[in-house]
């Protein structure tokens, strides 16, 4: 198997043993955050309905504005603190942070961090 393969197996594993323990409600709704090389983003999902309450990336207009450059930890945090803006204005102080299999270090730290700063709880 190439590198790459293994790669992307090993992380398809992490991500369903993650997702076996977080579950979003519409309350307590899931923070899904999905990072590439370049971009980073953001989802709240209510696992119960299947929908997707609010959505926002590095790609959308209101952040690119912001933002030159989406793969960076201050991109992570703007991001952060825009998702939790309106999470609250829709009216979700609590959330479950949903990792998807990576690491809580760098770019998925800041978004947490920022998330919290602007008023979330985990």
């Amino acid at each position: 198997m190439k590198a790459a393969m293994v790669k992307s197996v090993r992380l398809a594993r992490r991500v369903r043993r993650v997702r076996k323990k977080v579950s979003g409600t519409p309350q307590h709704p899931r923070l899904a955050v999905s990072r590439s090389h370049r971009h980073i983003a953001a989802q709240l999902i209510d696992d119960v309905s299947g929908r997707t309450l609010c959505a926002l990336s590095t790609l959308s207009k209101p952040l690119r504005e912001q933002v030159p450059y989406g793969g960076n930890v201050k991109a992570a945090a703007v991001l952060g603190k825009v998702i939790a803006e309106r999470a609250l204005a829709l009216g979700i102080q609590t959330v479950c942070f949903d990792r998807r299999g990576r690491k809580y270090h760098g770019r998925i730290k800041a978004l947490a961090d920022a998330a919290r700063e602007a008023g979330l709880k985990f």
